[in-house]
C-alpha cells in the first residue's frame, strides 16, 4: 500500500477523496484541519482517522509516503514549508504559492532535504491530455503554429455558489476564490498541458483586470479576467483567456499547417481528441465538418465517480508521485516543472511582460501514452 495524509478539510479534499476511491492500493492515514467542526464532519464521512494538527499528518507517514496539502492558497507556504521540514514529500493543490520568492525558496527547500515537492492541477496525466500528446508527437496535424486555450466559468457572481456544498458539507470557498483569482486557480488546466507537450515557456505578455468589482462576501478581489500570449521556446504561440464572467468556454484548440486538433472540455479527463484537417472547397478553405478521433483508445484510467462540473481524477498526481516515490525518480508534475508552471502563472495573474526564468524539458509521456 501507498500512503497520504491529508491537511485541509474543505471543499476540494472530498474531491480528492473521491478519487482516491478509485485508487484501491492508496491508503488514508488521516486528515488534519484546524477547523475542528470541519474536521470532524470530514473524517466522520470518509472514515478516516482525525490527526490534532499538522506536525502529527507528518509523523503518521511512513517516509515514503505523501502529504496532500489541500489548506486555502493563503496558508500554502506555511503548511509545504513545515512538512518538507519534517521530512515528509508533498503534494500541494494550486497555486502552489502567490509569490516566486517563496517559490524557490521552497523547491530548494526541497531538493536539499531530498524531498519532492509538487502541486495541481492533475489533469495533465490524464488520458485526454496523454491522447493530445501523443497527437502532436506523430505530427496530426502538422506542426503546431498557434494555440486558442479558453477558461471562461460563466458570471461566476451571480450564481448561486451559496448553496454548493462538498460531499461532507463544505461550503464552496467563495472568498478564498475571488481572492485568489481565476487565473491563479484554473490557467494551470491547459498551461500544464501546453508546458508538457511543447515546453517551456520563454516569453508571457499579458493583461488582466477585475471587471466585475464589489463581489458578494469579498473584501479582497483578484483580477477575474486574464488574457496572456504565450511564447514556446519550440516555437509555437498560445493565447490562454481565463475569466468568471464570460460564458461557460473550455475549448483547447491546436492550429496545425494540415488543419486543427481540439479538445473541448478541460475538466473532463476523457473528453475527446478530435483532429479537423484543413480543406479547399472551390473558392473556400475551411475546416473539414468530419472531425476524425484521435484520442487514445481503451479505458487506460479509473473514472471516480463524478459529483458536480469536473469529471477529473485528482488523484492521478498523486499517484504518479508515490510511483515515482517509490522508484526513486523524480515525479512528473515535481521539481523544474512545478516551478515554471509557478512563474508562468503568477505572471499571467500579474498581467505582465516577461521573459521567464524558470525552464524545464518536456513531459515524459505515460508509458501507456508512448
Amino acid at each position: 500500500m501507498k500512503d497520504v495524509t491529508v491537511i485541509g478539510c474543505g471543499y476540494v479534499a472530498d474531491l480528492y477523496m473521491r478519487s482516491l476511491a478509485a485508487h484501491p492500493d492508496i491508503r488514508v492515514l488521516g486528515a488534519h484541519d484546524r477547523d475542528p467542526d470541519r474536521q470532524a464532519a470530514f473524517c466522520a464521512h470518509w472514515g478516516v482517522a482525525p490527526l490534532p494538527d499538522a506536525a502529527a499528518a507528518c509523523a503518521t507517514l511512513p517516509p515514503d509516503g505523501l502529504v496532500l496539502n489541500l489548506t486555502n492558497p493563503r496558508s500554502h507556504a506555511t503548511i509545504i514549508r513545515g512538512c518538507l521540514r519534517a521530512g515528509r514529500h508533498v503534494w500541494s493543490e494550486k497555486p502552489l504559492v502567490t509569490d516566486m520568492e517563496t517559490a524557490h525558496e521552497l523547491h530548494a527547500l526541497a531538493r536539499a532535504r531530498g524531498l519532492q515537492l509538487a502541486s495541481a492541477p492533475s489533469s495533465v496525466l490524464s488520458q485526454s491530455s496523454q491522447g493530445l500528446g501523443r497527437a502532436l508527437r506523430m505530427g496530426v496535424g502538422g506542426a503546431p503554429r498557434l494555440i486558442y486555450a479558453e477558461l471562461d466559468d460563466g458570471f461566476i457572481p451571480q450564481a448561486p455558489y451559496c448553496d454548493w456544498k462538498s460531499e461532507s458539507g463544505a461550503p464552496w470557498p467563495a472568498e478564498d476564490e475571488f481572492a485568489t483569482g481565476c487565473t491563479l486557480e484554473h490557467a494551470g488546466y491547459w498551461l500544464s498541458w501546453l508546458i508538457a507537450h511543447l515546453g517551456p515557456v520563454k516569453r508571457v505578455v499579458a493583461a488582466a483586470a477585475e471587471v466585475i468589482p464589489d463581489k458578494p462576501g469579498t473584501r479582497r478581489a483578484a483580477p477575474d479576467f486574464s488574457v496572456a500570449a504565450l511564447f514556446f521556446e519550440s516555437g509555437p504561440v498560445a493565447r490562454l483567456t481565463c475569466s468568471i464572467a464570460a460564458p461557460h468556454d473550455h475549448r483547447l484548440r491546436v492550429f496545425g499547417d494540415e488543419g486543427v486538433i481540439e479538445v473541448a472540455r478541460a475538466w473532463d479527463n476523457h473528453a475527446p481528441v478530435r483532429y479537423r484537417r484543413r480543406m479547399r472547397l472551390r473558392r473556400r478553405l475551411l475546416e473539414s465538418p468530419l472531425a476524425r478521433d484521435v484520442s487514445i483508445r481503451g479505458a487506460v484510467q479509473p473514472r471516480p465517480g463524478r459529483r458536480g462540473a469536473a469529471r477529473m481524477d485528482f488523484a492521478l498526481g498523486p499517484a504518479e508521485m508515490l510511483d515515482a516515490i517509490a522508484a526513486g525518480r523524480e515525479a512528473r508534475l515535481a521539481g523544474a516543472y512545478a516551478l515554471h508552471l509557478t512563474e508562468v502563472t503568477l505572471a499571467i495573474q500579474e498581467g505582465a511582460v516577461r521573459d521567464m526564468t524558470t525552464r524545464c524539458e518536456r513531459m515524459e509521456p505515460m508509458a501507456w501514452a508512448a
